[in-house]
């Protein structure tokens, strides 16, 4: 398992094909069925452990990655043009010059990533995982609130001795049947990074899909990429929300 520094280290992601672990797979599908198991409150918590433990592995798998392809999109719009997905029924606008990455689906989480050609921290990626069917809306995690504090509290080591990584919740927002979380993560000695993420839920055949969308990027290249993260993440839209 990754640590959780290493989740958000977009400089350290090689750019092919990997598979990932089969175990690790089982254990986020199953845990929505042990929620379903559960009576009265425990089960809306352990469904927001549930939400929580799938958000943190889907950042891992994230950094497995990513194969280095190119989008069949061409139209521009502006600077971005349109990145549209019919299998995993999902869109977003991705800055015209960057590149485009999927990882091998192991049939519970795919893969897409969306990164500069020059080398940078800053990309965006777009996860998705199947879980239980009994998670029907994103409210059965708690109000948007709850569910950024949840993460981001998750993240934050910076009150052990010596201080690990701080994870500051600076904004959160519910719109278009989507959560949005703003804030920052920082280890000690590394520079500030900063995150704009987009959760949503959407029915499948058999199970739901839970999309988590990660724009990230380090403070000191916040003039360049800044504007552009926040766009790709603010773009994205589920072609088929239930």
């Amino acid at each position: 398992m990754a640590t959780v520094a290493s989740l958000h280290s977009p400089a350290t992601l090689p750019r092919r094909r990997v598979s990932p672990s089969n175990t690790s797979a089982r254990g986020i599908h199953n845990v929505g069925n042990t929620a379903s198991h559960r009576g009265g409150s425990s089960v809306a918590i352990r469904r927001r452990e549930a939400l929580f433990q799938v958000l943190l592995s889907g950042s891992s798998f994230a950094a497995l990655l990513l194969a280095k392809e190119a989008s069949a999109d061409t139209d521009v719009q502006g600077n971005f043009k349109p990145y549209e997905d019919e299998t995993f029924r999902f869109r977003i606008m991705i800055p015209q010059d960057w590149s485009v990455g999927a990882g091998q689906s192991d049939g519970v989480r795919s893969i897409f990533a969306f990164y500069p050609e020059e080398t940078s921290d800053s990309n965006v990626s777009v996860v998705i995982t199947s879980i239980s069917p009994d998670f029907t809306k994103l409210q059965s995690f708690g109000s948007v609130d709850d569910f950024a504090e949840n993460l981001v509290n998750g993240l934050d080591r910076s009150w052990q001795r010596p201080p690990g990584l701080a994870a500051k919740l600076l904004d959160t927002k519910s719109t278009n049947g989507l959560y949005y979380l703003e804030y920052t993560l920082q280890n000690p000695g590394e520079k500030k990074r900063h995150i704009f993420s987009a959760v949503g839920l959407a029915k499948d055949v058999w199970y739901n899909r839970l999309y988590t969308v990660t724009g990230q990027f380090i403070e000191d290249e916040s003039e360049k990429y800044r504007s552009q993260v926040e766009k790709a993440v603010s773009s994205f839209r589920l072609t088929t929300l239930t």
